[in-house]
C-alpha cells in the first residue's frame, strides 16, 4: 500500500491541502478545530510530513534527529560562564545529550538535526523533524503518544528518559530510582540527617517522579516519614526556581515554627545551583546548616561554591547510545526491541558535608 499523502489528509478532514499545509509549517495560523481536525485525519492514516519526500521514502537523508523540549536556564549558564572560561562548564543536561548525539553520528556518517521548542506545541515538533531525517531521538513526554505511534511506522524512534510508553520502540533511561536512594540513604546513614526535603518538578516530569521514589524508599527504609508529594513542585527545573524553593522551605520554617530541613535534595542540578545561592543570599551555611543535593552531574555542579554532591548520570553516553540504537535499527529495521538502563554514581562533595 501507498504511503498516505497530504492530499489523502486533505480529503479525510475537509479541508484544502493549503491548510493541511498551514497546520504542518505555522500551527497557530490554523484555527484550533481545524488543526485538531487535520491532525486527527492524519493520525487515522499514518501521515508523516515530509521535507523531501525521496529523502523519506528511500531513508536517505543522511540525517538524525532530536526533539527535545527548550528548558534553557540562562541563570545557570551564566553562572557557569562566570566561574570559568572552559566551555564544558556551560553544557547543561539538553547540551550534553545533543553532544553525545552529534559525536555519535559523526562516527557513522549522519548529520544532527535538532528540533527544540515550546512554542507551537508537539505538532511542531514533529513537522520540523519527522519529514527530515532518517530516524530520531526524543526525549519523555515531548511529543504525544498518539503521534509517536504514527512516526514510528516509516521511521526508527527511540525514546529517551521517562518510562516505556510504546513497547515496540527502543528505549533508554538511567537508574534515576536507584541514583536518589543511594543519595537520601548517603544523608540518612553517612551525616545522621532526619529532616529531609525533596524538591521535584511538575508530574509530567518522568524522570523527576522517578527520582522521588528513590527519595521515599531510602526513607521508608530508614523508618523515617515518607511524603506522599514532594515538599516543593518546582514549574520548571531551573536554576531560578530552585532559588523559589528554597526560599519557599525557608518562609514556611520561619513562619508557622516548624523546624527547617536539615537538608534539601533537588531533582536536578539546575535547581540545586540555584538553592544554593539563595541560602547564600539568605545567611543560611551549606553544609553546616542545611545541606544541599541535586541530580545529573552537569559540570556546574563542581564549579559553585560549596561544590555539589549531586547523582552523576552519564548524559552524554544517552545521546550516543541513541545514535547506535538509530543506526542499528536502519541497518535491521526487524529486531528486536531494545530497553537499556545506564548506571549512576553518587558523587560526594563538600555541599552534603563531604570532601
Amino acid at each position: 500500500m501507498s504511503a498516505p499523502t497530504v492530499y489523502d489528509v486533505a480529503e479525510r478532514s475537509g479541508v484544502s491541502i493549503a491548510t493541511v499545509s498551514r497546520v504542518y509549517r505555522n500551527p497557530d495560523s490554523v484555527r484550533a478545530q481545524t488543526r485538531e481536525k487535520v491532525m486527527e485525519a492524519a493520525r487515522e492514516l499514518g501521515y508523516v510530513p515530509s521535507g523531501s519526500a525521496r529523502g523519506l521514502a528511500s531513508r536517505t537523508t543522511g540525517v538524525l534527529g532530536l526533539c527535545f523540549p527548550d528548558y534553557a536556564d540562562p541563570d545557570a549558564e551564566s553562572a557557569a560562564a562566570s566561574d570559568a572560561d572552559d566551555d564544558q562548564a556551560v553544557m547543561l543536561y539538553s547540551d550534553q545529550i545533543i553532544r553525545g548525539m552529534e559525536r555519535a553520528a559523526r562516527r557513522h556518517g549522519y548529520a544532527l538535526l535538532i528540533a527544540a521548542s515550546l512554542d507551537g506545541g508537539p505538532e511542531s515538533l514533529v513537522a520540523k523533524v519527522a519529514g527530515r531525517v532518517d530516524g530520531f531521538a526524543v526525549l519523555a513526554r515531548t511529543v504525544p503518544t498518539a503521534d509517536l505511534e504514527v512516526i514510528s511506522r516509516r521511521l526508527p524512534v527511540v525514546m529517551l528518559a521517562g518510562p516505556r510508553e510504546i513497547d515496540h520502540l527502543d528505549h533508554i533511561v538511567v537508574a534515576n530510582t536507584e541514583g536518589e536512594r543511594e543519595l537520601t540513604r548517603h544523608l540518612i546513614e553517612d551525616h545522621g540527617l532526619r529532616r529531609l526535603a525533596f524538591v521535584g518538578a511538575e508530574e509530567e516530569s518522568p524522570d523527576a517522579q522517578a527520582r522521588f521514589r528513590g527519595f521515599q524508599e531510602a526513607c521508608r527504609d530508614a523508618g523515617l516519614p515518607v511524603p506522599s508529594r514532594p515538599e516543593v513542585r518546582a514549574g520548571m527545573m531551573t536554576q531560578a526556581e530552585g532559588a523559589l524553593a528554597a526560599d519557599a522551605l525557608l518562609d514556611r520554617s520561619e513562619g508557622t515554627g516548624v523546624e527547617r530541613p536539615e537538608a534539601m535534595l533537588f531533582a536536578n542540578d539546575q535547581m540545586a545551583v540555584g538553592a544554593l545561592q539563595a541560602l547564600e543570599r539568605r545567611g543560611v551555611r551549606v553544609p553546616e546548616d542545611i545541606a544541599v543535593t541535586g541530580f545529573d552531574g552537569i559540570p556546574l555542579s563542581r564549579l559553585v561554591r560549596p561544590p555539589l554532591t549531586t547523582v552523576r548520570q552519564p548524559i552524554r553516553q544517552l545521546g550516543e547510545q541513541a545514535v547506535e540504537l538509530l543506526v542499528q535499527r536502519l541497518a535491521d529495521p526487524g529486531r528486536a526491541p531494545v530497553s537499556l538502563e545506564l548506571p549512576v554514581s553518587v558523587t560526594r562533595r563538600a555541599s552534603c558535608g563531604c570532601g
